[in-house]
């Protein structure tokens, strides 16, 4: 009888099979999640999207630590200001400005209790996708976060970002650094949070506004609507850990010149240093040989708000 027909394969053919089959499959999942990854990464990079980033982002960096949230970044007086400026200190160069932003702006004042608070905002009263709240130093007014010239153009570039990604931006003069200008900056803080319908509120306070930071940190009504914190070439906060804002793990992020006069960068990085050690969320901009006014000039506002966005 004869034999019936057997299939015969040459040797490890199936197994060949199998292999290349796997090594598809591993293919195409490691280009799926690659692609995921990618599209996560672009995702959270776009809360606040590009807006001159070749003129505001930064220089090289030379030290980084901590991740990337802690960097010293290099700045230079000859390039930084004098290259710049079209008249040093006093009027950056047309490229770095946008005005066509001014017209979606105002000076308002905002009746909160017994007394009015006097604010220049830019962008719409209500549903703001976000909103930026900037508080001057001793000396100013609202006029100094307003001013689209000054600074290297960086508020100019600020209200540009709020208003192109669906934010407002308000600057307003806050009259006092003590537990009044505070009760003024809190009111303006919620009333921002209610008419944006609990949008993300960042409020970056400069030099002695920091004070204002600081008094806000230990309010819970006002901390519960903040997504977040700038500290801008000001002083550090030795109880800061005792306030609501670390117990509700507020984002922080710091800027600052490494030769401040006024306030020493040294006891900023303290800060900084203890609230890493907890692991609190905090990131530090350092500009190598900056200056008290420094982190005003050169802070790159996008990058900072997409970090406190992302958080």
């Amino acid at each position: 009888m004869a034999e019936a027909p057997v299939a015969r394969q040459a040797p490890n053919e199936g197994a060949d099979r199998v292999s290349m089959s796997t090594i598809l499959f591993s293919i195409r999942h490691l280009i799926g999640a690659l692609l995921f990854a990618s599209l996560a990464v672009s995702a959270r990079a776009e809360h606040v999207k590009p807006y001159k980033d070749a003129l505001f982002r930064y220089s090289k960096l030379l030290q980084e630590a901590d991740g990337g949230d802690f960097r010293v970044v290099d700045y230079q007086e000859l390039r930084d200001i004098n290259e710049r400026d079209q008249i040093p200190e006093r009027r950056v160069k047309r490229a770095y400005v946008s005005l066509g932003v001014k017209s979606v702006q105002v000076n308002e004042t905002l009746g909160f209790g017994e007394r009015g608070l006097d604010v220049t905002r830019v962008g719409p009263d209500r549903g703001a996708a976000f909103t930026v709240i900037f508080i001057h130093g001793r000396g100013g007014d609202r006029r100094l976060g307003a001013n689209d010239f000054a600074f290297g153009g960086n508020f100019n570039r600020l209200k540009n970002l709020a208003v192109v990604n669906g934010g407002t931006y308000y600057a307003p003069s806050v009259r006092s650094f003590d537990a009044a200008g505070v009760a003024d900056i809190s009111a303006l803080i919620r009333f921002a949070a209610e008419r944006s319908g609990g949008r993300p509120v960042i409020l970056s306070c400069a030099s002695m506004g920091s004070f204002i930071c600081w008094g806000i940190a230990r309010q819970e009504a006002a901390v519960s609507a903040l997504g977040g914190m700038m500290i801008m070439g000001g002083p550090a906060d030795p109880d800061f850990r005792k306030s609501a804002a670390y117990g509700a793990r507020l984002p922080i992020l710091f800027s600052h010149g490494s030769r401040d006069s006024v306030y020493p960068a040294e006891s900023q990085v303290a800060l900084y240093r203890s609230l890493r050690s907890k692991a609190y969320p905090a990131r530090f901009v350092l500009f190598e040989t900056g200056s008290h006014g420094t982190p005003i000039r050169m802070t790159d506002w996008r990058e900072a708000l997409n970090w406190i966005l992302d958080r």
